[in-house]
């Protein structure tokens, strides 16, 4: 979502010196990459194709600034549109015949779109290792991925972001490559985060045949409720007295790391399992006398609110809290949660007027649960949410699910996450050979945080699918500059630390240091 767009930015900014124009290739030969514009595709056509060498500056849309190529490639740019009302805009970035894997990697989007900023990003990582890779704008261009405005009275705008792009790229990636490629495709994967995360679900639920094993990331599902708790998040955080500035995020988090820090014996300023934190912002309310350096009476309920996760109107859990420990820094609760202009106000306020109410004036202010989230669900519900256990036919084809989500995650609740894993090994026989979880401790949205964050999902994946076993352990790097990390560019490693396949944990050995992963072992919790 938006938090990760900073940190893109940030780093392509980094690079973009160094990155030289956009170059070509000589005049077009048959069989080469020039030769592919043009070409007719199901529901669309190439509009360019173009080889860019090592370096060359790759733009991805308005607002976003171009990034490097990290190895030479041929970039296929095609608009498709399926139906009155959709156009598609498709990349397709295919390595030189002699490093192509054999494999495609689809890329996810996040927030409600905008352009091919985010997939560019994954897309870019798979090119440099010999994958194909795909990736859409899912249909529209938005001001930025906070903007929904695209959506007012567009509902097959509504459609291409909510299940169509994805799909359709997947077919015209495949019709690409068979085009560019002698070799037949081996493999195809599709990695997601946030929204992505949701994207890379509704592949698995609707299109079982589009990918032979998929990474989702942080998924943010069902969309429409989430979205309405988003709303009552921030309207919790907006009652007289509620609000929670940076000096009481410090109180809370100050509190939760001391009661619960040490207890997986390391004290790192992470908690390794937030499942076994037992923390009450009551216990930092003001008491007679005081005034400063603890919390009012309603911002113990709001911070109680965050923690817990709105209630329905029966008292029941309408949507998972956040965990303890990510209430204040970079990224973490204030961004994500309690400033005016929060990412969840602003996301929430989008949807209810571009998606659910068709008014661009409707007021934040007149949300109401029940109401507008049964308004939303009947609206939209179809076209949106993820959250089907049932993978049945995407398991009988083989198919293979990596989940992944930080528990410092002040977007999407990490409980979520857990939640629909557990419903998917309910719901199928087969999941529990062919899912795991990994939950990362000290892991923002999508990336960063004060955990290791940065770990190698794709290879993972593929590792499993050519038939590996399945992974049990994958060893994730803190970076001094984490989107640095993971971009490949020059980033020191500060400590390393297993992430273990839910329900397990890490468990330092007592002896080894504890910024190496070497020193701890997965172990179910409480052992």
């Amino acid at each position: 979502m938006n938090g990760l767009r900073f940190a893109i930015i940030g780093a392509a900014a980094f690079v973009a010196g160094s990155a030289t124009a956009q170059t070509t290739a000589p005049a077009p030969a048959a069989g080469s990459c020039a030769a592919l514009t043009g070409r007719a595709l199901a529901n669309g056509k190439v509009e360019a194709a173009t080889s860019l060498t090592t370096g060359a500056t790759v733009d991805t849309g308005p607002g976003m600034p171009g990034l490097p190529a990290a190895a030479p490639f041929c970039r296929v740019q095609a608009v498709l549109a399926p139906v009155p009302g959709s156009s598609i805009r498709v990349e397709v970035w295919l390595p030189e015949r002699a490093a192509w894997n054999g494999k495609l990697m689809g890329a996810g989007n996040g927030g409600f779109g905008a352009n091919l900023g985010i997939p560019a990003l994954l897309m870019r990582g798979a090119v440099a290792r010999g994958y194909a890779s795909v990736g859409s704008d899912m249909g529209h261009f938005g001001k930025s991925d906070v903007d929904a405005s695209w959506a007012l009275g567009a509902p097959e705008k509504i459609r291409d972001y909510g299940w169509r792009a994805n799909h359709l790229a997947a077919q015209a990636a495949k019709q690409v490559i068979a085009a560019y490629y002698a070799a037949p495709l081996a493999a195809s994967y599709f990695h997601g985060c946030s929204d992505g995360g949701r994207q890379a679900l509704i592949e698995a639920q609707r299109f079982p045949d589009d990918y032979d094993a998929i990474i989702a990331g942080a998924p943010a599902i069902p969309w429409t409720r989430m979205a309405s708790a988003f709303a009552s998040n921030a309207q919790a955080l907006s009652r007289p007295g509620a609000a929670l500035g940076a000096a009481q995020l410090k109180l809370l988090q100050t509190a939760s790391l001391a009661r619960c820090d040490k207890l997986d014996g390391v004290a790192d300023g992470v908690i390794e399992n937030p499942r076994q934190c037992r923390f009450d912002p009551a216990e930092l309310q003001c008491k007679a006398g005081e005034g400063t350096d603890c919390l009012s009476a309603a911002q113990v309920a709001a911070a109680r609110h965050l923690y817990q996760g709105p209630k329905a109107p029966d008292g029941t859990s309408f949507y998972p809290g956040f965990a303890p420990g990510a209430e204040a820094g970079e990224g973490t609760w204030a961004m994500w949660l309690t400033a005016a202009d929060s990412q969840h106000a602003k996301f929430s306020t989008e949807f209810f007027r571009y998606f659910v109410h068709g008014d661009p004036e409707w007021p934040a202010s007149r949300f109401d649960l029940a109401r507008d989230y049964a308004l939303a669900k009947a609206r939209v519900g179809k076209e949106l949410d993820a959250d089907d256990p049932d993978l049945g036919a995407f398991f009988r084809r083989g198919g293979r699910l990596l989940m992944y989500h930080g528990w410092q995650d002040a977007a999407i609740p990490p409980e979520n996450t857990i939640g629909y894993y557990a419903r998917v090994l309910a719901a199928n026989p087969q999941a529990r050979a062919r899912t795991r979880l990994f939950m990362a401790p000290g892991m923002s949205h999508c990336l960063a945080g004060p955990g290791p964050n940065v770990f190698d999902a794709l290879g993972t994946l593929d590792a499993w699918h050519q038939g590996g076993p399945a992974p049990e352990r994958i060893v994730a790097t803190k970076f001094d500059n984490d989107m640095f990390g993971y971009l490949g560019f020059p980033a020191k490693a500060q400590r390393t630390r297993p992430l273990c396949a839910w329900p397990k944990v890490a468990r330092w050995d007592g002896k080894g240091p504890t910024d190496e992963a070497a020193s701890f072992t997965c172990a179910a919790p409480g052992t």
